[in-house]
């Protein structure tokens, strides 16, 4: 009552102009009074407002807030989420505006303010672009900084291992193609992967096309269809592409309608090959081939200018030939080396000279400036000395020929190399899209249900509510919910989880998981882009995309790197160019074949190229990929580097109580009778009574008064009659003749049932244990107590005391009572628990722990638990199957498996150590390998490194780092759950 005067209160007699006074409440029209619906529905006119509310505590406070803003004219719909604090409204900006709605929302007394970013957030999409040409951080450092310099886009990411970018942008201001023109003019080929839109996409390739105009034909009868959102065509390829609503539309109706248009029906429409599943990796095989053929190549050309300077010149006969004079000083081996060594200096290697092009046009400077600047100076200072060999007839000269080119072909093989294991990095993706099987059984049903015919289709073509039948052995063919027939499914390849789960009639399935048994009839319910595979890729993709913050080291060492080495470089030649002119060291250490001015020139080269910062840019995100992707396979999936970093160095975790240590679900355990009574006959009256109820209790006790009809799926318990429902209490009714009352004390006292000593004892016990105790009563007299409970989870003691040897601290909050929750605290082993806490007091407790030097993890189911999951440094979320978008956590735990919390927490902390291990090689690499180089070890034990075997140690230096971050793959779960025996739940 006093909520309605609140709400009274503020209803004030202004008048809006020309609008009359707003409508009381309950009349709340869409649009103000006086005003015509057509008025109000112009393009346009509607708008959103998003509204912080401070101070609501149950839902008649959001009652109110949601009367009062109604109650202004202009409003077309108001919602208001107590959970979050917030309120959604939709009203017509003509007639009312943001401060009033605040106002109305303050006058009921709450603090209102609005959220300006949230107004906009739904029309921002999210687009990726595969970047080709990007061979270091500096590549991709530049093109994530061409892409956020565009107005339109507020987030951009580049990743070197994915060689994709994200990008979050305001499609209203800025369009994906003028994304990928901007990638293109950095440089770099732009092909799109996916444009944003909450949408699915197939390419149907037609054939019996002959002409332009039949192409269009096409295009406008697809066009033409509900739920297509837009087509585009390829007529060189003869393929159509169409993103459509999968809620509305599918590609058997495209296929339908192309091959239904025209008179003489000649077009055949089917699935392109190579569909959205094959693109990358496609791309990336063909990648691996292009690399090889470069090499090859390289390896032809090279070989003979390897021989002719490092091996023939040793064997007298050929050293002979070699040496002829052709034109004064001119030899006939410097002619060979000059023709062999030119088409892999601008033929195979002009990779790397567009490449510094394109760097150096954007003012930044990447590996391939360091190889193009090492490799020019070799050949052409060998030119030099070829070219005055040649005019003068007592030059003697050294030529540096096989320097470049045995450069270049070391880089390509490392290349090659690298390609190849950075391909192995991204298996996780490609065996996850490969779980999908090939076909499907589509079946045809009558009106009745009954099947009446079935084909076989390619199960990219089913469409939703389709039936599918999947036979013993099959793949399941799409997320859908079981029609008839019973089975066992295995689904450790979406949820790892290992054992195989029941399933009959009403029962949800998971696209990508096998059947095992019996055949079944599922009904698909989510189909491309939404489905749960689809979800897990997409989510996969994302986190390896994810930059952890320990990234932006090698950012930041990268934008220099290549300058300084470059000076490096510079000085080194300098410092030995001059150190020999001015005699800073004997003669006899410049070798035979070479003078003061080429000992320098090698130095500086060697010093160019063995200082790359390829390896530097590959440690982080590779380890990531790897790390993400071993995480999906266990059913554990990590959104990405930040929640990689951060929960490797988590001491302390934040459990909920209700289904994350617990099941969730009631379960009734344990029975005392107080009369002598055959249990069956008892509970077949208990059952009887409670079968009416909708009470999560009441469905816990038919469940276990099953058990004692195991014959029957679904029993037939005798007829109940006069059933009254008592809310809070409990049930009665007539069953036999027989008064039956289920319920609490409060019930049984109402109804002058009195309840004895033995009877009180017992329901202590139950409250002692954190169990619900329900008594029964048959004919007036109390007959037996249930005690129900819900059970702890399997595994959850050990769990936390593995979590204890690992020195990670483990608190309970809940919003339970006290005793149940210090039960179940003490039964598996926490020590602090915080109980009767709302979903705000837990992301405050967080925020405490925090405060006190906690790095701290959340566990919960994600709905009640999202502001902890967002306040905790890493939110984990117990999610199974289908249910893995959630939004506000880090790492959501598929199997829902308390145990695979230790898992994330190792596994991160295996990853971080590896991408230290990285760090420490790639730039343990350079400071061991710059020094040797510059010739550190030349004046005490002769040693130099000659550029060639510089190329090959620093492309060795990334496949080196690339291998490291594959060793992940071998990741093992701790021992100690090895062990672990999951208990199962025991019912008394």
């Amino acid at each position: 009552m006093a909520t309605k005067l609140l709400a009274l209160a503020c209803i004030r007699n202004e008048s809006y102009g020309h609008l009359s006074p707003r409508p009381h409440y309950p009349s709340m029209p869409k649009y103000p009074k006086g005003v015509s619906a057509q008025e109000t529905s112009l393009e346009g006119s509607e708008a959103k407002a998003m509204f912080s509310v401070i101070g609501m505590t149950c839902s008649a406070c959001a009652g109110s807030v949601e009367k009062a803003v109604k109650r202004l004219p202009g409003i077309r719909e108001a919602v208001v989420d107590v959970l979050n604090n917030r309120a959604q409204v939709m009203f017509y900006p003509s007639f009312v505006n943001e401060e009033t709605i605040r106002e109305a929302i303050e006058d009921v007394g709450f603090e209102a303010a609005l959220i300006k970013d949230e107004t906009t957030e739904k029309s921002i999409q999210v687009c990726r672009i595969r970047i080709n040409g990007m061979t270091c951080t500096s590549c991709s450092s530049t093109v994530e900084k061409a892409l956020q310099a565009i107005r339109g886009v507020l987030k951009a990411q580049v990743a070197l291992a994915t060689e994709e970018a994200e990008v979050h942008f305001d499609p209203k201001i800025v369009s994906h193609n003028e994304l990928m023109k901007e990638i293109e003019d950095t440089g770099f080929e732009a092909i799109l992967v996916s444009s944003g839109e909450d949408m699915s996409k197939i390419d149907l390739q037609i054939d019996g096309v002959r002409t332009g105009n039949s192409m269009r034909l096409l295009e406008n009868s697809i066009q033409a269809l509900p739920g297509v959102h837009a087509v585009e065509v390829s007529p060189e390829l003869k393929k159509i592409s169409v993103s459509y609503k999968p809620d509305m539309t599918g590609p058997r109706n495209f296929i339908r309608v192309i091959e239904s248009t025209g008179s003489s029906r000649r077009f055949k429409a089917a699935i392109f090959p190579e569909g959205v599943r094959g693109g990358r990796e496609t791309h990336k095989r063909e990648e691996i081939k292009q690399y090889f053929r470069s090499f090859s190549w390289s390896l032809i050309f090279t070989t003979p200018v390897f021989l002719t300077s490092m091996i023939f010149m040793y064997i007298p006969g050929i050293k002979h030939g070699l040496d002829t004079k052709v034109v004064n000083m001119l030899t006939i081996g410097e002619i060979i080396r000059w023709v062999l060594s030119t088409p892999v200096q601008f033929i195979i290697g002009r990779r790397f000279y567009t490449g510094s092009y394109k760097a150096l046009r954007h003012g930044s400077a990447n590996m391939d400036v360091l190889i193009a600047l090492g490799t020019n100076a070799a050949y052409f200072y060998s030119v030099y000395t070829v070219l005055r060999a040649a005019t003068s007839p007592h030059f003697e000269g050294t030529d540096f020929f096989e320097t470049s080119a045995m450069l270049i072909s070391f880089i390509l093989l490392g290349k090659y190399l690298e390609v190849l294991a950075k391909g192995k990095t991204s298996e996780a993706i490609a065996k996850l899209m490969n779980l999908a099987p090939e076909t499907a059984i589509l079946l045809t049903l009558d009106e009745e249900g009954n099947v009446i015919g079935e084909e076989e289709i390619d199960s990219r073509l089913i469409q939703k509510n389709d039936v599918i039948k999947i036979i013993p052995g099959a793949k399941v063919a799409s997320d859908g919910f079981v029609l008839w027939g019973q089975s066992h499914i295995n689904e450790s390849m979406i949820t790892g989880e290992a054992r195989p789960v029941a399933k009959r009639k009403g029962d949800t399935v998971i696209g990508g998981t096998v059947n095992e048994n019996g055949v079944l009839h599922i009904k698909a319910t989510k189909v491309g882009s939404e489905s749960a595979l689809a979800q897990i890729v997409r989510l996969v993709e994302s986190a390896q995309m994810a930059k952890a913050p320990v990234q932006k080291f090698a950012d930041r060492i990268s934008k220099y790197f290549v300058p300084l080495v470059i000076f490096l470089s510079f000085s080194t030649w300098l410092a030995w160019f001059l150190a020999g002119k001015f005699h800073g060291y004997p003669e006899s250490w410049i070798p035979s074949s070479m003078d003061r001015f080429e000992l320098a020139l090698q130095f500086g080269i060697s010093v160019m190229v063995i200082a790359c910062p390829c390896a530097l840019g590959l440690a982080t995100p590779t380890a990531v990929m790897v790390g993400t992707g071993v995480g999906a396979s266990q059913g554990v999936l990590i959104k990405g580097g930040q929640a990689l970093e951060s929960a490797h160095k988590i001491n302390c975790i934040v459990f909920d109580k209700t289904g994350t240590l617990t099941v969730g679900k009631p379960v009734l355990v344990n029975t005392r009778l107080l009369k002598n009574m055959v249990l069956h006959e008892f509970y077949e009256l208990v059952a009887a009574t409670e079968v009416n109820s909708e009470h999560p209790l009441a469905k816990a006790i038919v469940e276990y008064a099953k058990k004692f009809r195991e014959d029957e799926e679904n029993p037939a318990w005798p007829e109940a009659r006069d059933f009254v429902s008592v809310t809070g209490h409990g049930v009665k009714a007539f069953v036999k003749n027989r008064e039956v009352i289920v319920g609490n004390k409060s019930l049984m006292l109402d109804h002058n049932i009195a309840i004895t000593a033995d009877a009180e004892d017992m329901l202590a016990e139950t409250e002692e244990a954190a169990q619900t105790g329900i008594l029964v009563s048959i004919d007036g007299e109390v007959t037996g107590v249930l005690a129900i409970s819900d059970p702890v989870k399997p595994g959850a003691q050990e769990v936390i005391s593995i979590l204890k040897s690992m020195n990670v601290r483990s608190i309970m909050v809940t919003g339970d009572n006290w005793g149940t929750a210090s039960s179940i605290a003490r039964q598996i082993g926490i020590e602090t628990v915080v109980a009767e806490a709302k979903p705000e007091h837990k992301a405050e407790k967080v925020k405490d722990l925090q405060a006190a030097g906690y790095a701290v993890a959340m566990v919960g189911d994600g709905i009640n638990d999202s502001p902890a999951l967002v306040a905790a440094d890493v939110g984990m979320a117990i999610g199974a199957g289908t249910d893995i978008a959630i939004e506000a956590a880090d790492i959501v735990l598929m199997k829902s498996n308390l145990e695979d919390v230790i898992t994330a927490i190792d596994l991160s902390r295996k990853t971080f150590s590896r991408i230290r291990l990285n760090y420490i090689w790639a730039l343990g690499y350079n400071i061991l390998g710059i020094p040797i180089a510059a010739g550190a070890l030349f004046p005490s034990t002769g040693f130099r490194l000659p550029p060639w075997i510089a190329g090959a140690a620093m492309a060795a230096s990334s496949v080196s780092v690339v291998c490291c971050s594959l060793l992940l793959k071998n990741y093992k779960r701790p021992k100690k759950l090895e062990n672990l025996e999951i208990r199962g739940i025991k019912i008394e």
